[in-house]
């Protein structure tokens, strides 16, 4: 771990639970704003123990809000994994609840179109700054963004599990940064 000492839970509480109001698009989107707080603010863990749990959280089965779990086990044990799953999943649950009910009765709205058709391409662009800063924390040099690139074409063209794309990558990076 860093040398800032581990949040209190409930800091780790808030700062879960304020996360998960702006996770548009999933977990991943908020992955750089999460490692803003977590490595560069907050100095409770480095860029290179960040992106290791990411690894496992994204190899593992299940949702891709493990990365967020795994940071609170990290940081404050079972309590503070669980502490940090509730408060990354119960806001924006209770709120996606509440807003998926209006906007069924909005279904036929324009405003509801426009608004899908604007949200995609910031789902996108937040998406793809968690893979940039995930591998600037990960690469040291130019092989490890060379790997990362084959990897990200090779998935957006994929028509098969992405764990295929993963194990090239693993293989492909194991033999250039050797």
């Amino acid at each position: 771990m860093s040398n800032a000492a581990a949040p209190s839970l409930g800091e780790l509480l808030l700062g879960c639970a304020t996360l998960s109001l702006v996770a548009v698009g999933g977990a991943n989107a908020i992955v750089p704003e999460l490692h803003r707080q977590v490595v560069d603010i907050h100095r409770w863990l480095s860029g290179p123990e960040f992106a290791t749990l990411f690894a496992i959280a994204a190899t593992a089965p299940g949702p891709n809000v493990l990365v967020v779990t795994l940071i609170g086990w990290k940081l404050g044990g079972i309590p503070g994994a669980l502490l940090a799953t509730a408060g990354i999943c119960g806001p924006s649950s209770v709120l996606a609840f509440t807003v998926g009910k209006a906007w069924e009765r909005l279904r036929a709205s324009p405003g509801r179109q426009a608004l899908e058709r604007g949200l995609a391409p910031v789902t996108i662009g937040l998406v793809l700054g968690s893979g940039w800063l995930l591998n600037a924390a990960a690469a040291t040099d130019w092989r490890g963004w060379l790997v990362a690139g084959v990897a990200a074409a090779a998935y957006w063209r994929a028509r098969f599990n992405p764990l295929w794309v993963l194990a090239g990558a693993a293989l492909l990076g194991a033999f250039l940064l050797s």
